[in-house]
This record gives C-alpha cells, sequence and structure tokens, in this order.
C-alpha cells in the first residue's frame, strides 16, 4: 500500500557539477527535493520505488544499485541507485533516475531498500494507472519518489520555444499534485503532454494509479520555471 510520494523535477541540472556556473539558480529547487525525500523517510516505508520517465512506449525495471553517470555533460560524477552494493549485468539509470540517484545519496537515503522504474513518455494512461496499482502492492508500505519535468514551452528561449498553453497545463498539473487529486493527473491529456515537452505525464499517472485507496493528501513545495521549463516539487502523505 502507498504510504507516502514526492514529486521531484528530474533535470541534469539538479546536480550542481552539471550546472557549473548556474547552479544557484536552482538552490530553492534542490533544497524543496531534500525536505519531499524527508516526507519520505518519515513515512517509514518498507520499500521506495522511484518512477522516472525513459525513452519509449514500455516500462522496466532497474534493480537497487544500478548505476548512473553524467559524464555525457562533461562532469565525473557518477551515481548508484540506493545505498547496495553493485548491480549485475551492464544497463545504466536513464537520466531521469540517475537525478534521482543523485537526491537519495545526497540525502543519505538508509530508510528502505530501493528499486527503479522507467516508464515511457509515450506509455497510455491506462498502462501508467495499473503499473501504479501494482507497485502499490509491493510491500505492505511503500513510498513513490516520482520524477518529471513539467512543459519545456514556458519562454522563448525555452527548449520548446513559447507555447501559450503550457503555463496553463502547468498550473494544472500543480494543483493536482499539490492537492493529490487523482483524477486530474488520470485525465492528463497525452497528446498535448507530448507537444508541451512534458516529461512527467506518465510517471504522474503512476503515482495517480499507486495512490488509489490510499487516503494521502498533497502538499506543493515548489512551483517555478526556470529555463523556460516547470519545475514541481510536491508530497503526498
Amino acid at each position: 500500500m502507498l504510504v507516502a510520494a514526492a514529486a521531484c523535477p528530474c533535470p541534469p541540472l539538479l546536480v550542481p557539477e552539471v550546472a557549473a556556473g548556474a547552479a544557484p539558480e536552482l538552490d530553492a529547487a534542490r533544497a524543496a527535493c531534500v525536505d519531499a525525500l524527508g516526507v519520505l523517510a518519515a513515512a517509514r516505508p518498507d520499500r521506495l520505488v522511484v518512477v522516472g520517465p525513459q525513452q519509449g512506449t514500455g516500462s522496466e525495471p532497474y534493480a537497487e544499485g544500478t548505476p548512473g553517470s553524467f559524464r555525457g555533460f562533461g562532469v565525473a560524477v557518477d551515481v548508484r541507485l540506493g545505498p547496495a552494493g553493485d548491480a549485475e549485468g551492464e544497463r545504466r539509470l536513464p537520466y531521469s533516475l540517475a537525478v534521482a540517484a543523485w537526491l537519495l545519496e545526497r540525502t543519505g537515503w538508509r530508510d528502505a531498500p530501493v528499486e527503479g522504474l522507467g516508464v515511457g513518455e509515450r506509455l497510455a494512461p491506462q498502462r501508467c494507472l495499473d503499473i501504479g496499482r501494482d507497485v502499490a502492492a509491493r510491500a505492505g508500505r511503500v513510498a513513490l519518489l516520482v520524477m518529471g519535468d513539467a512543459s519545456a514551452c514556458r519562454t522563448l528561449k525555452a527548449p520548446g520555444y513559447l507555447d501559450e498553453r503550457a503555463a496553463p497545463f502547468d498550473a494544472g498539473v500543480a494543483r493536482a499534485l499539490g492537492t493529490a487529486d487523482l483524477a486530474a493527473l488520470g485525465a492528463l491529456d497525452t497528446g498535448l503532454a507530448q507537444e508541451l515537452k512534458v516529461s512527467g505525464r506518465a510517471p504522474w499517472q503512476v503515482l495517480a494509479g499507486a495512490a488509489e485507496d490510499a487516503g494521502l493528501g498533497g502538499s506543493l513545495l515548489y512551483e517555478d520555471a526556470p529555463y523556460g521549463v516547470g519545475y514541481l516539487v510536491a508530497t503526498w502523505s
């Protein structure tokens, strides 16, 4: 059963070494993410499942200890998912889960075993909800760390240029995450999210499925759009 959840953005720029001189611009977002992970720890979960977007239309599990890296951004920063030792094989975390792994290391997570789940950005909403229900049933007390960005079309210099639909879309997501509105998250428009370059749509819908019958309340900790991309931090408990 889901006992707590945190929604955090997943830009590699959250990692100060990647952001370099611009790192202070996301200090408030980093602080909010740390606070959100504190809510997860306080819930004393039996298991933490980290959900993040990746390319494709399917879903893929990642074992505790799976490595990730930000060397593709020119910095020697390597991470592992959770506190356990090496995972077998040559698999690497997608960037969304690598950012989550970095946050967990930053906060010294030792509160429960960790597993990762990458969900395709084009994964159908009903499939996302079904995956969420399955995740919530994996242990008596499950916590979710849900990674994903809102639109990337908030300004002229945004990765997706300016789209007037972006701000209202992001505001709707912020309300849904801040109030734990499962119906609103489940009803997010897949096509519009794709056009607005929203990476968090599928993970948020996994959260909606996991939270059914959990009776959780929401709190929005952070909402901003630096670099023209919507970043949101929320907790459910």
